[in-house]
This record gives structure tokens, C-alpha cells and sequence, in this order.
């Protein structure tokens, strides 16, 4: 379904040049859920965005469902495709209502029967008719994050892609988020790539694992793999120790 052959992303400031992306390669198959993990700034948010169109990448360096990928895309492809942002309070508008904004991408490709459309997403997502006409400063930080996951499937996209979906969110709410993605991604169908620091989550979720590094893709691990800690290269064994966390040491 996804097919990324040697991405590369280089941003520009002046006279000067970062390659936040270098030459990371991978494949993900049909109703695959694929987890790109790393530190920050180790460029897997950005091969995201590259991915989902939302910004340049140095060469055509992907293919979706076959079909060769630029920057611009027809609505037939942005509607294949569809994102969920980290901050569910910045990626909603504040003035907008929850109907406004289920209802804004049903009118742009020009659906039909709206009003159950909407009260379809919104049950999807679990959250109740009252809160249709709320706006995002009356809703909580999880039900924010359930109006952008119902958002993004109210197209019934084959493609979802997640950045760092739960990270925002409080503990208590994180595991009831993950738990609605994996129930939604298995109902519709979903191919899905999942960005996370969190190894626990994408070893929940995912059923292989990128790690990333300074821009490169360092080590690819099935979730056994990371859930073993068996890890070959240096860095995917120090991220993995990390990840359990600091014992002190005792006297």
C-alpha cells in the first residue's frame, strides 16, 4: 500500500541547509499498522508529513496503492489519505464547532447525507449527539483527540496516519485512545503508520517498528523483536534500555 524508496528531506533557511530526512526506505502492506519510533528531532514526524503531502521531499521517492506521489495531490488522493495531529486542541479550529468541522471535509468532496454522516463519526469515536455543537475549548483533551481521529476517517480513507496521537493527552486517558485506534483500524480496514517516542505504544499498535536516528533509518524490528529487546544495532539497544526506564543504584 505504501512504498517510501530512498525519502530524503532536506528544509532550508537562508543559505543554509538541514537534512532533517536521509535516504529512508520501507514498505508497508495492505491493513499493515507500522510504527516509526526515534528521539526528538530524528526526523519521524517530518517522513510523516512527507508522506502525507504536507511537505516536500527532496526527489518523488513514494508510491501509494501504486500510484507514484508528489507534494500536490487531486482530491481523489487527499481523500485516500488522511492525518491525525499530536495536539488535538491546536489541530481543531477554535471557532469552529464539532459539526462544523466533521461536516467541513464531507462538503469540500461533495457527500452527501451529511447529518448522518456525522452523527455516524461522532458514535464511531464515542462521544455522545451533545457534543455536535460544542467547540474545542468546552471539550476535554481525550474528546478533542476523538473529534480529530473521527475528522480524519469521516472520508473512509484506506491510509491513516498518526503523530504521536496520545502524547498530549493525561495517562488516564492515553490507554481509552489507543484502545478506540486499534478498534477503528480493524473496522475500517486501515493501513496505518504511527509515530511515537513511546516504545510501549508502538509495540501495542504495530507490527513492525522503524527506528530512527539523526535522519536515518537505523535498524527495522518486528514488536516481538522490541518487546525481547533484541535489538542488533548500538542505538536500538540504547533506546530500548531507555525506554525501562532509570534504577538507581545501590550501595
Amino acid at each position: 500500500m505504501i512504498d517510501v524508496q530512498d525519502l530524503s528531506v532536506t528544509f532550508r533557511n537562508g543559505g543554509r541547509a538541514v537534512r532533517a530526512v536521509k535516504e529512508v526506505s520501507f514498505a508497508v502492506a495492505d491493513g499493515e499498522t507500522f510504527g516509526i519510533v526515534g528521539e526528538s528531532g530524528s526526523g519521524k514526524s517530518t517522513i510523516l508529513k512527507a508522506i502525507a503531502g504536507l511537505i516536500a521531499a527532496d526527489a518523488p521517492a513514494l508510491t501509494i496503492n501504486g500510484t507514484a506521489m508528489g507534494t500536490q495531490r487531486n482530491k481523489a488522493q487527499r481523500r485516500l489519505m488522511q492525518f491525525v495531529f499530536q495536539d488535538p486542541y491546536g489541530s481543531l479550529h477554535p471557532r469552529q464547532t464539532v459539526d462544523d468541522c466533521l461536516r467541513e471535509p464531507l462538503v469540500i468532496h461533495g457527500i452527501d447525507g451529511i447529518d448522518a454522516k456525522v452523527m455516524e463519526a461522532l458514535a464511531d469515536v464515542g462521544l455522545q449527539p451533545q457534543h455536535r455543537f460544542r467547540f474545542p475549548h468546552q471539550l476535554s483533551g481525550g474528546q478533542r483527540q476523538r473529534v480529530a481521529i473521527a475528522r480524519a476517517l469521516i472520508l473512509k480513507p484506506r491510509i491513516l496516519l498518526l503523530d504521536e496521537p496520545t502524547s498530549a493527552l493525561d495517562v488516564s486517558i492515553q490507554a481509552e485512545i489507543l484502545n478506540l485506534i486499534a478498534r477503528l483500524r480493524s473496522s475500517y480496514r486501515l493501513t496505518s503508520i504511527l509515530v511515537s517516542h513511546d516504545l510501549a505504544v508502538v509495540a501495542h499498535l504495530c507490527a513492525r517498528i522503524a527506528i530512527m536516528q539523526n535522519g536515518q533509518l537505523v535498524e527495522l524490528l518486528d514488536a516481538a523483536s522490541l518487546r525481547s529487546g533484541a535489538a542488533k544495532e548500538p542505538y536500538s539497544q540504547e533506546l530500548l534500555a531507555a525506554s525501562r526506564g532509570f534504577t538507581r543504584a545501590t550501595a
